[in-house]
């Protein structure tokens, strides 16, 4: 008997409505589940990080940034794959990104190929 595969559910945390609006399309498109947050005052509220495989995750975000909700899951022993994209080409941004820990930094418009390489890698855990 064959056992249907789970779909991989990816969190998307974007505060631009129609950057989140594309990114959900493309991810319904490519197979994915998704759950969305348009705050990271709603991402942190709902504590979803253990029911999801990676967080698609905005770094320039309103109150708290990207870099910081990465930063208070590490705090809290959160082995979540984050997955950074940005509108910005700022390579000093892009290094802080690095620096506290993510699979991939993707830049905005990417490409579905590069998104699915990245939740690939997220979601394998090669990225260790």
């Amino acid at each position: 008997m064959l056992i249907p595969r789970r779909k991989k559910v990816v969190a998307v945390l974007d505060d631009d409505h129609s950057s989140l609006s594309a990114v959900v399309s493309l991810l319904d498109a490519l197979g994915f589940e998704t759950v969305l947050f348009s705050s990271s005052e709603d991402f942190l509220a709902r504590g979803v990080a253990p029911q999801v495989d990676c967080l698609l995750l905005d770094i320039h975000l309103g109150a708290v940034s990207g870099i910081e909700i990465r930063r208070q899951l590490k705090a809290s022993h959160s082995t979540l794959p984050v997955i950074f994209i940005t509108a910005l080409s700022d390579e000093r941004v892009r290094q802080r990104a690095l620096d506290v820990g993510c699979v991939a930094c993707l830049r905005k418009p990417f490409r579905a190929d590069q998104l699915l390489d990245a939740i690939e890698k997220a979601t394998s855990g090669r990225y260790h």
